[in-house]
């Protein structure tokens, strides 16, 4: 049986505080949908209405983890660089 890999995306958020969420998912406009229904991270439940500011596609889960962690180190002004905002 082949093994096939999902893409799986990291993507940035803005709140309505003007905080940025980052997160990772397999369909970013699925997972847009649940955090502005309060259905998706804590962090967002209080923050709605999240706009998506970009997503970015990875080869797998695992690249998706190496690549959110990273991401969530760096200041806002690289994070919306890095999603072409």
């Amino acid at each position: 049986m082949s093994k096939t890999t999902k893409t799986w995306y990291v993507y940035l958020l803005e709140c309505a505080d003007g905080t940025l969420y980052t997160g990772i998912t397999t369909d970013p406009q699925r997972r847009l949908e649940q955090h502005n229904r309060g259905r998706a991270a804590r962090y967002t439940r209080t923050r709605r209405p999240v706009r998506l500011l970009g997503s970015h596609a990875t080869d797998g889960r695992v690249a998706a983890l190496k690549l959110e962690k990273r991401i969530k180190r760096w200041r806002p002004r690289r994070k919306r660089a890095f999603f072409e905002i």
